[in-house]
């Protein structure tokens, strides 16, 4: 049996997708500039690798998650267009796997803001 929504519920599910959609546009304007700093500074990638290997070793990343930050993190330094369009890609995959980034302190507070901020004025 098929089911129908209200008007006041399909509003919400409106909402609620552009929130999404919202937050998602966030995300990535983070990811981008979290990638291209790890592009830039070699000495914050083993800090991304670490995390990604706790996180799968205690049950936080699902294999699927863990080949593909992986992957990723190993084309960084030969090939970094490739790494940029992996972590930037806009797949369902990918914005679910963004959600949870392993990119974790890479920008600090202040980076973080001026990124945001700059994205907003764009």
């Amino acid at each position: 049996m098929k089911r129908s929504y209200s008007p006041a519920s399909r509003r919400r599910q409106s909402n609620n997708s552009a929130q999404h959609d919202n937050i998602d546009r966030q995300i990535l304007v983070l990811h981008k500039a979290m990638a291209l700093k790890l592009i830039a500074r070699c000495d914050l990638r083993q800090q991304v690798i670490e995390t990604i290997e706790s996180r799968y070793t205690n049950g936080q990343l699902r294999h699927g998650g863990y080949l593909v930050w992986s992957c990723l993190m190993e084309y960084i330094a030969e090939q970094p267009d490739v790494f940029l369009q992996g972590v930037l890609a806009d797949t369902a995959q990918m914005r679910k796997l963004r959600r949870r980034t392993p990119f974790v302190n890479v920008l600090t507070e202040q980076e973080r803001l001026h990124t945001l901020n700059t994205s907003l004025s764009e």
